[in-house]
């Protein structure tokens, strides 16, 4: 895949996570508003409990800061390219509801020796479609490319936590495949290795071409189907490259 397309990738998959979680978000407006009022305390507490305070007050917003978080300085370093990378994507999908309240929420979960990565994805799983989840993981890539390198670190934290959210391994390793290309990329993202039989390809194809088909989000509103034409576009681009890789017809 060319840098163009990556790119691309990457701004419509975040388009996609933006729109889904900005619509959960709205339903948890008023108990953002009440729990402002006591924005900043809570420094020096016990990261879990720290979370469920904030959870009552934020609700998602404080959950997404906190997956940031654990990849943020999972490599034992938090740069600022990576901290950018995170405003952005909260100013440019949440707008007015992002501000420096959220900042400070990330702030404590980014010094805190611990995150309650359990609990939090357990909530997570429990609010939000498979669907919206795989997204998240994706941005939860992004932040690790930020730097343009994800390191093993990294890696391993993001894909603790798409297990814990519930993530399928073919998705995940479809989704990291997305990042890397390589030989076996092209398989992978079918969920598949280079192992498998013509029929087999051919199968494979099937089966994720109609799970990610765009008609499965149509009514779920433009910034989804976006994301959902871009998958399918990925799965139709790795079933052509071995195609023409084995002269399949």
């Amino acid at each position: 895949m060319g840098i163009g397309a990556l790119l691309l990738t990457r701004k419509i998959g975040l388009a996609f996570l933006g729109f889904a979680i900005g619509s959960l978000i709205d339903q948890y407006q008023q108990t953002a508003k009440n729990g402002q009022a006591g924005a900043g305390q809570g420094y020096g507490q016990d990261p879990f409990e720290f979370y469920r305070q904030q959870s009552s007050r934020y609700d998602l917003p404080t959950m997404l800061m906190a997956l940031s978080a654990a990849v943020m300085k999972a490599d034992g370093k938090v740069l600022r390219i990576e901290l950018d990378y995170v405003k952005n994507f909260f100013s440019a999908q949440f707008g007015k509801q992002f501000n420096a309240t959220h900042l400070q929420t990330l702030k404590q979960f980014l010094d805190a020796p611990s995150i309650p990565l359990q609990d939090i994805c357990h909530d997570i799983r429990s609010r939000m479609t498979q669907e919206v989840r795989v997204q998240l993981v994706h941005y939860l890539f992004g932040i690790a490319k930020a730097d343009g390198d994800v390191g093993t670190a990294e890696l391993n934290v993001i894909s603790r936590i798409a297990t814990m959210l519930g993530i399928p391994a073919v998705e995940f390793e479809s989704l990291r495949n997305m990042f890397y290309r390589n030989v076996d990329s092209d398989y992978k993202i079918l969920g598949i290795d280079e192992k498998a039989t013509d029929d087999e390809v051919k199968k494979a194809y099937r089966k994720m071409a109609a799970a990610h088909h765009p008609d499965k989000v149509a009514h779920m509103g433009e910034e989804y189907l976006k994301g959902a034409k871009e998958k399918f576009q990925q799965i139709q681009d790795a079933y052509e490259a071995i195609k023409k890789r084995r002269s399949m017809k």
